[in-house]
C-alpha cells in the first residue's frame, strides 16, 4: 500500500458518480485512472459529449480510459499494468467480467443507490419512491458476478419524504455516496472490512425505466399517481393528454380531499397553488409544476395565469371517451 493511502482506480459516467470522484481526489488517496464510458452524441447537433466524470477528471489531470467492453485481454492488462489496491465503481454502465473484479488487490466496490438487497438493478432510486418505500439509502458493495449479489460493507439509509421527487433523492444519494465510500476505505487501510451477505429471501428488482411507463392511468389511485410523478421527474417525465396534447408534470402532492361523482382524469379546481385532478379511488391529486407541448417547465402559478384546464379532462391514449374536453 502507498503511504499516499490506497491506490484507486474509478470508474463511473454520470453525475450521480461525481461526488465520489470529487472526495477521492481530494483525499490522501491516489486516483491512478478514471474509466468512463466512450463519448457520445448528444443533442440537435449530435456533438460528441464528454461524461461528466470525465470532465472532472480531466480538470484534475487523471489519466482517462473509454473502453467500449472489457472483454479484450489487452484492456485487462492495461488495467492490471496499474497495480491498484481498489477499483471504486459508480454507475458505470459497463459490465465487468469476474476475470476484472479479481484484478485489484481488495478486489472492485461499487456505489449502489438502494439498501440492499432491496432495489437491484438499473433503477433503484425511482422504483424506491413508485413503490412508496419509506427511506432509501446507498450501499457500498464488494461486486460479484451476479447483479448486485455482493455481500455489503456499509449501508447509510436516507428518509423519502413526500415533498421528494427521484431527482432530489438522487442528488443526496450522490453525496451520501461519497461518504459512505471514504468510510469503506478507511476500513481497507485498517484491514477492518465486515463483510455482510445479502438475504436473498428479501431481493427485488428495480426494472430498467421505460418511456411507455410515463403516461399516467387516472383509473389508479391518487397515492399510486402521485408517487409515479415524484418518481419519474427526471425521465421519463409522466404526462397525460389534455385536448391531444401531452401536458407533463413533475411536482404533485396529495391532499386531504374526496371528490364524488367527477370521472377520473377530470380537473376539480385550480389556483395558483395547484391544479386538483380526480383519480381513480376517488382522491385528487394536486399537480404544482408542469410542462405544455412545446414550452417550458414552470410552476403552477404562472401556467394558469396564461392557460386555464377548468371543466376538462385528462384522458389516456389506450381509451377512447366521449365528452372529453373543456376550455383551453
Amino acid at each position: 500500500m502507498s503511504r499516499h493511502g490506497l491506490r484507486v482506480v474509478y470508474a463511473g459516467t454520470p453525475v450521480f458518480a461525481v461526488p465520489a470522484l470529487q472526495e477521492l481526489l481530494q483525499s490522501h488517496h491516489e486516483v491512478l485512472a478514471v474509466y468512463t464510458q466512450p463519448d457520445r452524441p448528444s443533442g440537435r447537433g449530435r456533438q460528441l459529449r464528454f461524461s461528466p466524470v470525465k470532465e472532472v477528471a480531466q480538470a484534475a489531470g487523471v489519466p482517462v480510459r473509454q473502453p467500449e467492453h472489457f472483454r479484450s485481454e489487452a484492456v485487462r492488462a492495461e488495467l492490471a499494468a496499474l497495480a491498484a489496491d481498489v477499483m471504486v465503481v459508480a454507475a458505470y454502465g459497463l459490465i465487468l467480467p469476474q476475470a476484472v473484479l479479481d484484478i485489484p488487490r481488495f478486489g472492485c466496490l461499487n456505489i449502489h443507490a438502494s439498501l440492499l438487497p432491496r432495489w437491484r438493478g438499473a433503477a433503484p432510486i425511482q422504483r424506491a419512491i413508485e413503490a412508496g418505500d419509506p427511506e432509501t439509502g446507498v450501499t457500498i458493495m464488494q461486486m460479484a458476478a451476479g447483479l448486485d449479489t455482493g455481500d455489503m460493507l456499509l449501508k447509510k439509509p436516507l428518509p423519502i419524504r413526500a415533498v421528494d421527487g427521484a431527482q432530489a433523492v438522487h442528488d443526496q444519494l450522490a453525496q451520501l455516496g461519497a461518504q459512505a465510500l471514504q468510510a469503506v476505505l478507511r476500513q481497507l487501510e485498517q484491514g477492518k472490512p465486515a463483510p455482510e451477505p445479502q438475504d436473498e429471501v428479501q431481493a427485488c428488482y428495480a426494472a430498467k425505466l421505460n418511456k411507455s411507463e410515463a403516461e399516467l392511468d387516472w383509473q389508479q389511485s391518487a397515492a399510486v399517481l402521485v408517487r409515479k410523478i415524484r418518481a419519474f421527474d427526471a425521465w421519463p417525465t409522466a404526462y397525460s393528454l389534455y385536448q391531444g396534447q401531452p401536458l407533463r408534470f413533475f411536482s404533485a402532492s396529495l391532499p386531504d380531499q374526496d371528490v364524488v361523482g367527477l370521472a377520473p382524469g377530470s380537473v376539480v379546481a385550480e389556483c395558483r397553488e395547484g391544479i386538483d385532478i380526480a383519480a381513480g379511488d376517488g382522491r385528487v391529486v394536486r399537480i404544482h409544476e408542469l410542462q405544455a407541448a412545446g414550452g417550458r417547465r414552470m410552476p403552477v402559478a404562472d401556467f394558469v395565469n396564461a392557460r386555464s384546464l377548468a371543466g376538462g379532462r385528462f384522458v389516456h391514449s389506450g381509451r377512447v371517451e366521449a365528452g372529453v374536453g373543456g376550455p383551453a
